[in-house]
């Protein structure tokens, strides 16, 4: 199921090896597994998206950086 959300602070990620990538403020979509989170998001004309291990997701859930509508 797919979630509405809103990056409000520093949330980042890492593809593959590669050093840590911020995703930038504002609104995005959110879909949850039992193992990962992928974050969709869309800026300007481009369109970005990133998954990360559940843990990671929860603890930015947490810290409010996340911030899930309706909850």
């Amino acid at each position: 199921m797919i979630k509405n959300a809103r990056i409000a602070g520093q949330v980042e990620y890492r593809e593959g090896d590669g050093a840590n990538i911020t995703i930038r403020p504002g609104p995005c979509e959110v879909e949850e597994t039992a193992l990962d989170a992928t974050i969709s998001w869309t800026d300007g004309d481009s369109h970005g998206s990133a998954a990360m291990p559940i843990a990671d997701f929860r603890h930015y859930v947490e810290s409010e950086a996340i911030q899930i509508e309706g909850m």
